[in-house]
């Protein structure tokens, strides 16, 4: 795949042509880039195409979207050292520390400070602060989410459940999804998905419980402390009890949405698909991911708009485009397309924006309403943080396929982050 690859996606010919002569004769190029185009292709279209519109001496080309958080990261540190960046890319939240370690991302705060319109944005300050990292506001939310658990009402009553009563602790989801895997031939209970980019559900397994990753000074795991030996444990409990199948998501979206699965794990990011694909074939409700610890956090996750351009005649129109993205307009079309929710709490009040939708589309409020506990997505410190990554993403796969018990997989991933983290100098 070509670095410099661009596309110009999404508008009508008609519209796009005048556009583009327009910003050819007196304006700037901005090259955009994000990640999981079968989710944003359409929506980052659509932002583009409106930023356009009202800026027509700016033209937004984006670069070819790469499949998840990590590979973006892998992407834009190689063209850091081919001085090829992007100008404005969206991030998962996890990822700014790495870029920032780098020096990549430009700070917003003096943009946001020298705007007048800023005030007008509705910024939301909590989810505000899940772009900022080392004192800098390194990004600024775009598509924020949290943890759900979708259920299918009609197998939930099949076996038993009440619907207006779903589950508020792990083993009661184990129990119910034991209850739908025996309740009719060919039904399976329910699917955590551990694989989700950034080991974001683990995390949200140990933080749930009161856990940490690390310790405060970043040079020891912490997760080997009691919150993270119950989060494997329960893991391992989804297999052994609630008869989870050791898949990968792409198989269980084949099997949740024509009605053989009772209860999935996702983020709220897939709700736009779960709604498409189930078509009304039967009713979908979404619940609260169980907080059973002391002082329970959810990792937010999601990803931000980050400006990494440095050229002073293009980072006001990036400042723009940022702002026009994650702002009203940008976040209005952001949750008509996907399960997100934004960092700006203007639309949820606004009638012609997302006032209606949200009264319309009770799921949407379950990840609004577990704003009460949300925390950061941990980004683990150094040169090493997607081999971490890759080394936790082992050992769950382990747990889950029943090749290792969970302590010792535990102890076996503890063991292997602590030897990829920084040295502390002396």
């Amino acid at each position: 795949m070509a670095l410099t690859r661009r596309l110009l996606l999404g508008a009508a010919p008609a519209l796009a042509a005048p556009l583009y002569a327009r910003a050819q004769s007196r304006g700037v190029e901005l090259s955009v880039q994000y990640t999981t185009p079968e989710l944003f292709r359409q929506l980052h279209d659509e932002v583009a195409q409106a930023f356009m519109r009202q800026h027509p001496d700016v033209r937004i080309a984006f670069r070819a979207a790469e499949q998840d958080y990590e590979a973006l990261l892998q992407r834009n540190l190689r063209d850091a050292i081919t001085r090829n960046l992007p100008d404005v890319a969206f991030h998962g939240l996890n990822r700014q520390r790495t870029l920032l370690e780098r020096e990549i991302p430009v700070d917003l705060s003096p943009f946001m400070r020298a705007d007048p319109a800023l005030s007008t944005l509705g910024y939301s300050e909590t989810l505000l602060s899940l772009g900022q990292v080392g004192g800098k506001q390194t990004g600024i939310g775009f598509a924020i989410s949290t943890p759900v658990l979708y259920y299918n009402l009609d197998l939930v009553r099949r076996a038993g459940g009440d619907p207006d009563k779903l589950p508020t602790s792990w083993e009661e989801v184990t129990a119910l999804a034991r209850a739908i895997h025996g309740s009719t031939e060919n039904i399976t209970g329910m699917f955590f998905d551990w694989t989700i980019t950034g080991n974001w559900s683990w995390q949200a397994l140990v933080l749930s419980r009161g856990g940490a990753i690390l310790n405060a000074e970043e040079t020891a795991v912490a997760f080997t402390e009691a919150p993270g030996r119950a989060a494997m444990r329960t893991l391992r409990a989804m297999v052994d009890e609630g008869r989870m199948p050791d898949i990968r998501p792409t198989t269980m979206f084949t099997e949740f949405m024509p009605g053989r699965m009772g209860i999935s794990m996702q983020s709220t990011a897939q709700l736009a698909r779960y709604n498409r694909e189930i078509a009304g074939r039967f009713p979908l409700k979404t619940g609260r991911f169980p907080i059973p610890g002391p002082a329970p956090r959810l990792p937010a996750g999601g990803n931000v708009a980050m400006m990494f351009t440095r050229d002073a005649a293009k980072q006001q129109a990036a400042w723009n485009y940022i702002k026009f993205a994650t702002g009203p307009v940008g976040a209005t079309m952001m949750v008509n397309h996907t399960g997100y929710m934004p960092a700006t709490t203007i639309p949820a009040e606004r009638e012609d924006m997302l006032g209606r939708f949200y009264r319309e589309n009770p799921n949407h409020l379950t990840a609004i309403r577990q704003q009460d506990v949300i925390t950061g997505w941990y980004a683990f410190p150094g040169q090493n943080a997607l081999k971490i990554t890759d080394v936790i993403n082992d050992q769950l796969q382990a747990v889950v396929a029943k090749r290792a018990e969970p302590d010792a997989a535990l102890d076996r991933m503890a063991s292997e982050v602590q030897s990829l983290l920084p040295r502390r100098r002396s």
